[in-house]
């Protein structure tokens, strides 16, 4: 059997740098508070909490003192900044630079939009860690939309500038952009809608990426977290090329897939997956067929 692993699957660059600063803090010190899942990948989390990352929620976080906590690539709302001040918490800061430079614009944005009884538009999903960050810069009143479906939640009486979740789906936000300039167009308000394209390019260009990955091999296994939603939608256009393409969140997982007779496998996954992790996979491959 020939396995072969995606070059370009593993960890995105904003990752890398939280996992790097969480390994580097645990150097100096057996022990490191992180907000939120590091990566939303369990046996990446696993893998440092056996190190001495503890992952807490924001309740705990809210009662820590005196202490270090790490922010993840996702970022946080201007709240937790707040909190930590208060607390005496000193923040290791790894939000990643794409999403900093988002929150930035939209906390800009946002002062304009109330000057002009204006709102803002975030694409992405309701309750993911980002969007959490990102609706914080609108003083939690931005609305937050998933798919055309949701465009009724926006006032087209009022002005809107649309951004769009880092992860999201290139070609969905396309649909979304063209549906709101056709209902402004419509009632004669072109000028009161802005939009912005805010989606990772390294996100944008795994979705090519791995479909020309999955049409190679005669099974692809997909490895992934199982909260991970650049994952499920990376996923997606896995099975969409190919159909013989299956989703692994466990290791266990393995025994599940029909490979008896198959020539050839694709090892691929998220911007959350890491390497390491593929290489298991292709390895107990190897060993077993």
């Amino acid at each position: 059997m020939q396995v072969v692993i995606d070059q370009n699957a593993g960890f995105c660059f904003g990752v890398v740098h939280a996992i790097e600063a969480a390994e580097r803090a645990l150097q100096e010190n057996p022990h490191l508070f992180c907000l939120g899942d590091i990566v939303h990948n369990n046996e990446e989390v696993r893998r440092l909490q056996e190190k001495g990352l503890q992952i807490i929620d924001d309740e705990t976080f809210r009662k820590l003192h005196d202490t270090k906590v790490l922010i993840r690539a996702h970022g946080e709302p201007p709240e937790t900044y707040a909190t930590a001040r208060k607390n005496n918490v000193e923040l290791i800061d790894a939000t990643c630079q794409v999403v900093l430079k988002l929150q930035r614009d939209i906390a800009g944005s946002y002062r304009k939009m109330q000057e002009r009884q204006g709102q803002i538009v975030i694409y992405g999903k309701q309750g993911h860690a980002e969007v959490i960050g990102l609706l914080g810069q609108t003083n939690q009143e931005g609305i937050v939309i998933s798919s055309e479906n949701d465009l009724d939640k926006i006032d087209f009486h009022r002005p809107s500038v649309l951004y769009s979740q880092t992860t999201q789906s290139v070609e969905e936000y396309n649909k979304i952009i063209a549906e709101m300039q056709k209902r402004y167009r419509t009632m004669g308000r072109e000028a009161d809608f802005e939009c912005h394209d805010t989606i990772c390019r390294r996100v944008a260009n795994r979705s090519r990426q791995v479909q020309e990955f999955a049409a190679q091999y005669e099974v692809i296994i997909f490895v992934s977290g199982e909260k991970s939603s650049n994952g499920m939608y990376l996923f997606d256009l896995c099975k969409k090329t190919n159909p013989r393409s299956y989703l692994l969140f466990h290791l266990q997982q393995l025994s599940e897939i029909p490979l008896q007779g198959v020539q050839s496998v694709g090892i691929c996954g998220a911007t959350s997956t890491p390497m390491w992790l593929m290489r298991q996979v292709a390895d107990i491959l190897e060993s077993n067929f």
